[in-house]
C-alpha cells in the first residue's frame, strides 16, 4: 500500500485542484488501509520526498489519528519550508487524544516557532495556529 500511496502523490495527474478537491480524499483512504510495514516504509522515506509530496502527505493525514500518523507529522515539523510547517501544524490539530497533545507539548520548539510566525501570520493562517495553540493547551 505504501507504494501505491507514493505513485499517487508523486504522480502527474494529481493538479493542485485534483490534489485538494478529490487526491487528499483518496491518500486518506489509502493511509486507513496502511500495514505496519507500510508505515515503517513511509516513516523511513518521508523525509527523503520532494517538498510538495511532503506538503500532500501532511495534508491528508488526519484520517485515523494515530501514533503513526502523528510521529510522521512530528518528524516533518524539522523544516524550513513555513507552508509544510504549517500544515503540520494545522493536521496536528485533529490529534485530540491526552498521548496526542502530550507528545505534541513535549515538542517546544515546535510550539516556540508556532509562537514566532503568529505576529506575521495572515488572518488563516493565524487563525489555524491560534486554534491549534488551543486545543493543544486545553
Amino acid at each position: 500500500m505504501y507504494k501505491e500511496l507514493d505513485v499517487f502523490i508523486t504522480g502527474s495527474q494529481n493538479t493542485v485542484d485534483y490534489w485538494y478537491d478529490y487526491g487528499c480524499i483518496i491518500a486518506s483512504d489509502m493511509l486507513a488501509k496502511f500495514s505496519q510495514k507500510d508505515w515503517e516504509d513511509l516513516s523511513s522515506h518521508v523525509l527523503m520526498k520532494p517538498l510538495e509530496w511532503q506538503r500532500r502527505l501532511a495534508y491528508c493525514m488526519d484520517s485515523c489519528c494515530n501514533e503513526h500518523e502523528l510521529n510522521i507529522l512530528l518528524s516533518l515539523l524539522d523544516t524550513d519550508d513555513e507552508e509544510l510547517f504549517v500544515t503540520c501544524v494545522d493536521t496536528l490539530r485533529s490529534f485530540t487524544t491526552l498521548e496526542g497533545k502530550q507528545m505534541i507539548r513535549d515538542n517546544p520548539a515546535m510550539l516556540v516557532r508556532v509562537n514566532e510566525l503568529l505576529p506575521r501570520a495572515g488572518v488563516a493562517t493565524r487563525r489555524v495556529l491560534e486554534d491549534f495553540l488551543v486545543k493543544i493547551h486545553g
